[in-house]
């Protein structure tokens, strides 16, 4: 016997090699979640653990796949189970907490598990307490209509506003949410720059201010890629839980009477400036085109923002242009912002940005405009159709012209084979 080995029980001292370690579990995102409820388990706050919620909700969208439309959903069955399997205050925090902000398909489960946690475990003191109450509503509308800012005001355990920021300009979205303190419509004259476009604040019935938020919100959410400014992440849940009882069908898209149309254009070459002949009226009926299909306030519901849109991105991709009315666009269009923000009752301290912006970016249309890669499947077939000298007008010569256009393509293809 070795001096080492005297008096050590048989076997010490070995490696014993029937003994494997465990894998390690990994963390998914709702143990996080459950782990990090800590923070409102003491607390007797209502809205905190919404916002708080809320913020996990979000989390879990943004990361959420392009096409994952149950992320939300996940992250709550996965929180339920996991406070079920090991019960703690922090668990059952967790799963209330969400029960507040999320949609109503969720509620029985979470409903169930907060029952059955609460047997066994301390109740978070703002549990079980009431719900908000709208009693007020205001929005402000800038005055070329391209943005807006809802505010609504709640009523419960702690009265507070919620703030959003809508964007119109190429397709509504929610830019940001904001959540402060009661009382919120009489600090806005502060909140806006002296300097800045007027947005006048008025008073609106809860009910519409609601749905024009969720409305605003179901958009944006439709939206890719997907708004990440982090206020809006973190509040979305909450702003859909305020919103969600009040959301419209999709409206019915109503286009502008042929007649109205007509008129609008007789009451531009009438008001003078521009010469009354096919090019201006040609221009007019594209100017129509942009606003009656794009820009959501009015079809003269003109801002900067759609004037670098429809310059820099949907008439260089969608229009063919003959050298007339190139030549004849800036000058067109500056009329055009006139007449419509003119028409539309806009100060004309704000209708020349709108003008100026024409020249700003002339340069960009400019550029893109001669950029064949640019162009739209509609432009480019629509310019071969000019090059060959066919009239757009006669369908019987424009389906002629498309079928030899493909065939030639299609020889093309064979050839490079």
């Amino acid at each position: 016997m070795s001096p080492k080995s005297r008096g050590r029980p048989k076997g010490r001292g070995r490696l014993n090699r029937q003994h494997r370690p465990r894998p390690v579990r990994e963390l998914r995102y709702s143990d996080h979640v459950v782990h990090d409820a800590v923070q409102i388990v003491s607390s007797v706050d209502a809205l905190s653990a919404e916002s708080w919620a809320s913020g996990c909700l979000g989390a879990a969208w943004l990361s959420a796949g392009l096409s994952e439309r149950e992320s939300e959903h996940q992250l709550c069955v996965e929180v339920v189970g996991r406070a079920s399997s090991r019960p703690s205050p922090q668990g059952l925090a967790a799963v209330a907490a969400l029960r507040r902000v999320v949609a109503e398909r969720e509620h029985p489960i979470l409903d169930g598990t907060v029952d059955l946690l609460s047997e066994t475990q301390p109740r978070a003191p703002w549990i079980g307490a009431p719900g908000w109450r709208s009693v007020k509503a205001w929005r402000a509308v800038s005055v070329w209509e391209s943005e807006r800012v809802l505010l609504v005001e709640f009523d419960g355990p702690r009265p507070h506003t919620l703030m959003a920021a809508i964007n119109e300009v190429g397709g509504c979205l929610v830019e940001t949410l904001a959540v402060v303190e009661a009382g919120g419509a009489a600090s806005w004259p502060q909140r806006r720059e002296s300097d800045g476009v007027p947005m006048p604040l008025t008073a609106q019935p809860v009910e519409d201010v609601l749905a024009d938020l969720a409305a605003a919100l179901r958009v944006t959410d439709m939206t890719f890629p997907r708004q990440d400014d982090k206020d809006f992440v973190a509040l979305r849940a909450l702003a859909w839980s305020r919103c969600r009882g009040y959301l419209p069908e999709w409206p019915d898209h109503e286009p502008l009477p042929v007649e109205e149309r007509r008129q609008l254009t007789d009451d531009f070459v009438a008001a003078g400036g521009m010469p009354d002949d096919e090019v201006t009226r040609s221009l007019v009926l594209l100017f129509l085109d942009y606003g009656e299909g794009h820009i959501g306030a009015h079809p003269l519901g003109w801002s900067p923002g759609w004037v670098a849109l429809f310059l820099g991105d949907w008439l260089p991709r969608k229009a063919v242009l003959d050298a007339d009315q190139r030549s004849r666009l800036p000058e067109t269009l500056r009329a055009w912002m006139r007449f419509a923000l003119h028409r539309r009752g806009v100060d004309p301290r704000w209708i020349e940005p709108v003008v100026a912006a024409v020249d700003d970016f002339q340069p960009e249309f400019s550029a893109a405009f001669d950029d064949k890669v640019s162009w739209g499947p509609a432009k480019a077939i629509a310019a071969a159709l000019a090059e060959r000298g066919v009239d757009l007008s006669d369908r019987d010569a424009v389906e002629n012209a498309v079928r030899a256009i493909n065939a030639e393509r299609h020889a093309r293809t064979i050839e490079g084979q």
